[in-house]
């Protein structure tokens, strides 16, 4: 039993430090990309496109990785998934055109995939009870995109930007090995052979899987879209350098990232349809505020004109943000605590549509937001679209769970 337990934690702590970073690489556009901007003269859309491409890939390679991990164990898929990005990282150090950053992007984006291998990996490791907090503890390496804005300006603005590839193709091959030496295997977690692909699938006439693709497009691909692109948005709509960008930045990306573990928690606790339910709220009320765009009006006055100014300081502006990085971190876990208590035996496969669900969005977002400036001028225009997806969240949760809600409100 004390073995058991120390790979228990062994398993939790090396795959949540391969995810962090795993994670770090996945943003790693979210800086890399602003100096890179400048280089090719790119506009807003073009910027959205590039940052999105590592997301896209690490997206759609998300389904076929929760079926390989269900199939052949997570330790194994993890570790060759991690080595795969380790040369195109690198290479991103010698790309001179749009076009080559776009292409290795894409197998960059490969380690987003990673979530889909850790998540049954570890999940299937702990007791039911205990899985929400285990699954919130690993799904804190998503604060590997608060890492990226703390060390990469770092990086670029004493060795010049293409020495960042360089070092995180380092830092994902030592990860690596480390996951190896320090993980290990259980053949009673893997799926039997006789499983097929078609079989594995069958999840997707579960209107409940649909269900939590739109939840975690809220809370995962609103916290992609905006980890990537708010460096950018704080450079363009306040003036401020890229250092300081990227640790206001990071003020979002760090609570969106760590007190996963803590939804994860508060999940096990009070269930995970009430969790949720509160998150879209939280994060409604926030999205309003931060959509306001700066403005200026004259109010005619019998004494004359009355010049009044409406909109976020960059302080109370990163107030909101900090609480809604709050919020989605909770919303991650309890989406996928619906997923866990739902489809126990299926959760890699369920984990990964989900997962492919979150990352779309991620990819998608950047790039609406990109071409909502270009055509409208207005920056906070990212805002109102996230406002929009909230609301459709909103009203779904509302009607799919009515019928549940009637007993305890006749009990009340």
């Amino acid at each position: 039993m004390a073995a058991h337990n120390k790979q228990q934690i062994s398993v939790l702590a090396s795959s949540t430090f391969a995810f962090t970073i795993c994670f770090a690489v996945w943003m790693i556009f979210a800086v890399l990309g602003i100096p890179v901007k400048t280089q090719l003269g790119l506009n807003e859309t073009e910027f959205g496109l590039l940052t999105a491409m590592p997301v896209l890939s690490g997206s759609l390679i998300r389904v076929p990785l929760g079926i390989w991990t269900d199939r052949y164990g997570g330790r194994i898929v993890f570790f060759l998934l991690m080595l795969s990005s380790v040369v195109p990282i690198y290479l991103i150090s010698y790309a001179t055109e749009y076009w080559h950053f776009l292409v290795l992007g894409l197998f960059v984006g490969l380690a987003g995939g990673s979530f889909s291998v850790g998540t049954p990996y570890v999940a299937r490791w702990f007791q039911k009870e205990r899985r929400g907090l285990a699954m919130g503890i690993f799904g804190a390496g998503n604060s590997g995109s608060a890492l990226t804005k703390f060390v990469a300006p770092a990086i670029i603005a004493a060795y010049g930007w293409q020495m960042l590839p360089k070092v995180y193709a380092l830092g994902m091959l030592v990860t690596a090995l480390l996951f190896w030496f320090f993980s290990y295997t259980d053949k009673s977690h893997q799926m039997p052979a006789g499983v097929s692909f078609a079989e594995q699938m069958k999840v997707l006439k579960d209107p409940r899987v649909w269900r939590y693709c739109q939840y975690y497009s809220v809370v995962f691909g609103g916290y992609v879209g905006l980890a990537l692109w708010m460096t950018k948005y704080y450079v363009t709509e306040y003036g401020f350098d890229m250092q300081l960008a990227a640790l206001l930045a990071a003020c979002f990306s760090l609570p969106g990232g760590v007190l996963r573990a803590l939804g994860g928690w508060i999940s096990d606790k009070f269930g995970a349809y009430q969790v949720t339910w509160w998150v879209m709220w939280v994060c409604w009320v926030c999205f309003f505020l931060l959509s306001y765009p700066q403005t200026s009006m004259a109010i005619k006055t019998v004494n004359g004109d009355l010049n009044l100014h409406i909109g976020l300081s960059p302080w109370l502006f990163t107030v909101l943000l900090f609480v809604v990085g709050v919020a989605m971190a909770i919303g991650k876990a309890s989406v996928f605590k619906f997923i866990s208590d739902d489809f126990t035996d299926n959760i890699g496969a369920v984990s990964g549509v989900v997962g492919l669900a979150g990352g779309l969005g991620g990819f998608v977002l950047p790039i609406m937001f990109g071409a909502l400036v270009d055509l409208t001028g207005v920056r906070s225009s990212a805002f109102m679209l996230l406002y929009g997806t909230v609301c459709v969240a909103l009203v779904w949760m509302h009607f799919s769970f009515k019928q549940e809600r009637q007993p305890v409100l006749q009990a009340a």
